[in-house]
């Protein structure tokens, strides 16, 4: 058993640690990616050249340079949205992506939970491992994504209609206040208690426990500040490269194939690191609820 996963880690532990799988196991999870998404992204850049955006340079009107590169990000989105094939293929690729993506964090998953037992593993073995958890994991995500979805538009429907009220009958500004205080307290209410879900695939995959909502809840008791901390910095680092790396060659190459392809690559970078972190949370809350486990045993003995 790897040291590192034995004892319980603060935040700036299991971030450090997050790193330091990720640099080191590089090459085998980005070659996961890339076997599950690689020809994804291809099919995306084919259907791109077919509706004519150009390879190397996507510029639109305008009088100088960086009016053009602008514009043309107004004037042609990834896919021509006049072209019903284009938007097909739009739709496929986004299917597509939803079912594979899940396939290639399982395979993650399973490859960080060999170097914490110190296995030995190939990437084709986690992938076949991956796939044999298929079904458990579409069928919980799907569950998961149903009650996302509800637990979303509930608070936003109450939101929209106690504030109009209030800015139609009392007055407006107090209805608006009412309103945007009502919205910060019910997104923080979701977060907390998504969080607390969150941990559903990990249970899936490693526990073999489906749909895993109930095994996430008792793990993340306790945790769960910290754990929606370490999920907006992860989306804050995450969301800084992307932005970066969009805004560096978008001035020079415009929106165009070329420019997809780097985004999408470093899309892959940035998932590995999300699904690392992801990883190192869900064992980090295993190791301390079985030591919880052990100590309640503890507990019971002495009281016998």
């Amino acid at each position: 058993m790897d040291k590192k996963f034995t004892t319980p880690k603060g935040f700036g532990e299991i971030l450090d640690h997050t790193f330091q799988l990720t640099k080191n196991r590089f090459k085998d999870l980005f070659m996961i990616l890339l076997i599950f998404m690689g020809p994804v992204y291809l099919l995306q850049a084919i259907l791109q050249l077919s509706s004519g955006t150009s390879f190397f340079r996507e510029v639109g009107s305008g009088g100088v340079w960086f009016e053009q590169i602008l514009s043309s990000f107004e004037e042609t989105g990834t896919f021509d949205s006049s072209s019903l094939g284009a938007d097909i293929g739009l739709i496929v690729v986004g299917l597509i992506s939803a079912i594979l993506a899940p396939v290639a964090e399982a395979a993650i998953l399973f490859t960080i939970n060999h170097v914490r037992k110190n296995e030995d593993y190939t990437v084709g073995s986690v992938i076949k491992q991956a796939f044999s958890r298929f079904w458990p994991m579409i069928g919980s995500s799907i569950l998961f994504f149903l009650i996302t979805v509800g637990v979303i538009i509930i608070p936003l429907g109450i939101v929209g209609v106690i504030g109009g009220v209030i800015a139609t009958t009392v007055n407006t500004v107090l209805g608006i206040l009412l309103g945007v205080v009502l919205f910060l307290g019910f997104a923080l209410g979701i977060g907390l208690l998504l969080t607390r879900w969150s941990f559903y695939f990990g249970s899936v995959v490693l526990d073999k426990d489906s749909p895993g909502l109930g095994r996430s809840w008792r793990l993340s008791r306790k945790r769960t500040w910290v754990l929606m901390g370490l999920y907006i910095v992860f989306y804050f680092i995450i969301s800084s490269i992307s932005f970066g790396v969009q805004m560096t060659f978008g001035i020079v190459l415009g929106n165009s194939v070329l420019l997809t392809l780097i985004s999408n690559l470093v899309t892959l970078v940035t998932t590995m690191i999300f699904s690392v972190g992801y990883g190192v949370m869900y064992l980090d809350l295993k190791t301390r609820h079985d030591a919880d486990d052990i100590k309640e045993m503890l507990e019971d003995y002495k009281t016998i």
